[in-house]
């Protein structure tokens, strides 16, 4: 729910609706902020469920009653009868705050477990990480690291300058589209449009990590992930397709994680679906909920 992030959806996505940026203040406190877009008379927080892994308001904790109260209020005002809200986690602000009050009010309100995240609580070193594992994966994981080693010299570097960003993202977007056919169909003009301007922009406010593994000073693999308050989330990766039976799709992640717990992150946020490797990697399960809302 970074600006910079909203700005970027926005400029790509937003033709065809009305922004609403709502801005709840008690005297000069500002309790929340609503971003929203409005079709007809349904709202919804800016940002798309295709690229966007949790949306949410912006509330001062403790404050969530008042902002809400009076958001509603305003909505009603402005003809607004439909709220329509996903992918929410289940500590949002709109199922444990937002969905209480509108039953409290009467609204009919329908939320529906629609996806799952994964996400994982780092230990403090590798071998705890590993520790952790299922045998069966913590096997595997060392073997195919061992394999890899063995194919050539290895490297795994990351490029956060802004500068070196767009070099990096013509080769991730070509190994994006060549290691599975959906995210070949997946790479529209607009969306390729949405993931450059994404990654500059996350680049300019340092919170860009492009994690480059290489054979032989090869690009093998790349990730890309944003590095936010403790916490790494793995956005998206691609890989040559010519390197696949060394596995470096999944060792790449493998490696962002050391990685990540070398540099003394607590967790690792896998995002947004349910693929076996984020499971085979420690990751639990997070239920991600749509939630419907009309008010009367």
């Amino acid at each position: 729910m970074l600006p910079v992030w909203l700005e970027v959806w926005w400029r790509v996505f937003g033709s065809g609706a009305e922004p609403y940026l709502g801005v709840v203040r008690q005297g000069e406190e500002i309790l929340g902020v609503a971003p929203l877009i409005l079709r007809n008379k349904t709202a919804s927080i800016i940002g798309s469920d295709d690229v966007c892994d949790y949306l949410d308001f912006v509330v001062v904790p403790g404050r969530e009653e008042d902002f809400f109260a009076v958001l509603f209020d305003d909505l009603r005002q402005k003809g607004i009868s439909h709220l329509d809200l996903k992918p929410l986690r289940p500590d949002s602000t709109v199922l444990t705050e937002l969905v209480p009050l509108a039953h409290d009010l009467k609204y009919d309100v329908h939320c529906d477990r629609e996806d799952v995240s994964l996400e994982l609580d780092l230990p403090a070193t590798w071998d705890e990480y590993l520790a952790l594992l299922v045998p069966k994966q913590r096997h595997e994981v060392k073997r195919k690291l061992r394999r890899l080693e063995e194919a050539g010299n290895v490297a795994y570097r990351f490029i956060e300058d802004r500068a070196s960003v767009q070099e990096v993202t013509d080769t991730f977007l070509e190994q994006f589209t060549e290691s599975r056919e959906e995210k070949a169909d997946f790479l529209t003009a607009r969306m390729e449009s949405f993931f450059r301007s994404l990654f500059e922009a996350m680049a300019g406010i340092g919170l860009l990590r492009i994690g480059i593994l290489e054979l032989d000073a090869l690009p093998a693999a790349i990730v890309m992930t944003f590095d936010y308050r403790e916490c790494v989330y793995l956005y998206n990766s691609g890989y040559d397709p010519q390197y696949r039976s060394l596995s470096v799709g999944v060792l790449s992640k493998v490696l962002c994680v050391r990685d990540s717990i070398q540099r003394g992150r607590k967790r690792f946020d896998f995002l947004r679906g349910g693929e076996s490797y984020k499971h085979h990697m420690g990751g639990r399960e997070v239920p991600l909920y749509n939630c419907q809302i009309v008010i009367r």
